[in-house]
């Protein structure tokens, strides 16, 4: 038996993902909803999750709300609930690591695990252990998840998607030619349209064509993450788990869109001071400096228009970026052009040590910025984000990103519980969170 075992599961890699995460923390929170076709993204105009009844009436994700009403009339559209969803999305990981230590937050709605060896430990087969960590997450959670269960991080992660709502599905390498034959070659995770229709061109039309292609005319037609792909669908782990995370960045983005567009350059400048304000706190959090940036603005047709700046020296507090933005800004923004978001993506970082000075003391000076800032990152810390802010961000800060229908704002924002603020929430434990 063990013998078998080994063979049909060298590994045993499980993928949790989440049905349609979002609305489907809507209908947990509100039991009401269940069975009714619910949208979120209601802040943004787009349809950003939906339920299964929607689904059915056509509506695509990314499709604009008024599109999406048209062929649902009956939706309810709310907005987006990120803080609920970020605990939800927490308290999933945790139920999966109650079976193993070995999980990896892919994503806010899924998650890699590796149950390998814990057969004896669990007294249960990797089966059983799939099919028990999703009878926990859909009971505790209220909302229903599909589980792949495979060798490979590939295989698991398309066995999961195979069967959706609240699909089951076992890969063992001895069946998973029979699985593979099944599967277009579009469908395979990290095959996009363009190389599956050049691999289309070669007669390969299904995942079990491209696993019994030979390594050789593997590596000689496609680059590495294919090489790796072809490995997993073989059985081979090319993918290790990242149970760690992340332990550093090369570049950080924040963006922010908001309705309605604005013609206003003090506003629009105001919205990217906050990105830079927020892009520099984060950058702080894992002691990382820039030496480069690269800001822009996005028109109301869906345009781009940025500069990419070298500073005078590596830094993490938002007036050293902000006193060099100043000086382009006014290169990008065109007058009477509707703006409907701005962003900043911090490059080519590297550790926040002390920089060398220099002859008119803008180093020293941004050090002794840095210093403040470690103390506002405290007070943060605290009291909430942004208790204090620049002067600079401060329209950003005092007027919502979105006005009119979609400033609506989520149940949980509105009602706040004794001690809380808008800025400072309590961590409220979820759906029978036991400690």
């Amino acid at each position: 038996m063990t013998w078998g075992y080994s063979r049909s599961f060298p590994r045993a890699i499980l993928h949790v993902d989440g049905d349609s995460f979002f609305a489907g923390v809507e209908v947990a929170k509100n039991p009401h909803l269940r069975g009714k076709p619910v949208i979120t993204g209601k802040e943004r105009g787009i349809v950003s999750a939906m339920t299964p009844e929607v689904k059915k009436a056509g509506v695509k994700r990314g499709m604009k709300l008024h599109e999406a009403q048209k062929l649902c009339p009956d939706a309810v559209i709310l907005p987006s609930d990120y803080e609920t969803y970020s605990l939800f999305s927490e308290r999933m990981y945790r139920i999966v690591r109650r079976y193993t230590p070995d999980v990896e937050e892919y994503s806010i709605d899924e998650c890699f695990a590796d149950l390998t060896g814990l057969r004896r430990a669990l007294n249960m087969s990797y089966p059983q252990m799939a099919e028990r960590i999703q009878e926990d997450l859909n009971r505790e959670l209220g909302m229903t998840f599909s589980v792949g269960l495979s060798a490979t991080k590939t295989l698991a992660k398309m066995g999961s998607r195979w069967k959706k709502p609240a699909g089951l599905t076992i890969i063992s390498l001895s069946d998973s030619a029979k699985f593979l034959k099944q599967l277009p070659i579009k469908e395979v995770w990290g095959i996009g349209p363009n190389t599956a229709a050049y691999l289309q061109k070669y007669g390969i039309r299904t995942a079990l064509d491209f696993a019994e292609k030979d390594q050789v005319w593997v590596r000689k037609l496609l680059s590495k993450p294919y090489l790796e792909i072809w490995k997993e669908l073989n059985g081979e782990v090319a993918l290790e788990l990242d149970a760690k995370g992340r332990e550093s960045y090369q570049s950080i983005s924040k963006t922010k869109t908001f309705t309605p567009p604005s013609t206003d350059p003090a506003f629009v400048y105001s919205q990217l001071s906050k990105n830079v304000e927020n892009a520099c706190i984060k950058a702080r959090r894992w002691k990382l400096a820039t030496p480069a940036v690269f800001f822009f603005l996005k028109t109301q047709d869906f345009k781009y228009h940025g500069y990419e700046i070298k500073l005078p020296h590596a830094t993490c507090v938002p007036q050293d970026i902000l006193r060099e933005i100043e000086k382009y800004y006014p290169l990008v923004f065109k007058k009477g052009t509707q703006y409907r978001a701005t962003g900043i993506v911090l490059l080519k970082l590297s550790d926040n040590t002390s920089a060398q000075l220099d002859l008119f003391g803008a180093v020293e000076e941004s050090e002794g910025f840095k210093r403040v800032f470690e103390s506002v990152d405290a007070i943060s810390e605290k009291y909430g984000k942004h208790s204090i802010f620049l002067g600079s961000s401060f329209r950003a800060m005092r007027f919502g990103a979105h006005l009119g229908a979609r400033g609506d704002t989520p149940y949980r924002t509105k009602e706040l519980f004794k001690g809380e603020t808008f800025r400072r929430r309590l961590n409220i434990p979820m759906m029978g969170e036991v400690s």
